[in-house]
């Protein structure tokens, strides 16, 4: 398994309450990605950064949504251009399923 964080510096801080509804219109986008297994948004306690957490089910699936076409939604909706950072997630510990996951 693979986890990408993308964030993006945000040209204006956001509240809480104003990522939360930024967030919520574009998270349906995410609900039948292949490979797509877990996304958090995310928002730095400034309200400077945004960002997201996601876990996949291999890094193709994770290059495969991050097209030039997804990068200029970003840069549309936010205004920035996102950073993404890649990590191999070897064990995912999953208290909400009291699972603990590992690549085979």
């Amino acid at each position: 398994m693979i986890t990408t964080i993308t964030t993006f510096a945000l040209p204006e801080a956001l509240t809480v309450e104003q990522a939360k509804a930024i967030f919520l219109s574009t998270a349906p986008h995410y609900t039948a990605v292949p490979g797509l297994v877990r996304k958090s948004y995310v928002l730095s306690d400034d309200g400077k950064t945004a960002g997201g957490v996601y876990l996949w089910q291999s890094r193709t699936h994770a290059e495969a949504l991050y097209t030039d076409a997804w990068r200029a939604r970003v840069r549309e909706k936010y205004g920035a251009e996102p950073h993404i950072s890649y990590f191999n997630s070897p064990v995912v510990v999953d208290n909400a399923t009291h699972e603990i996951i590992a690549d085979e």
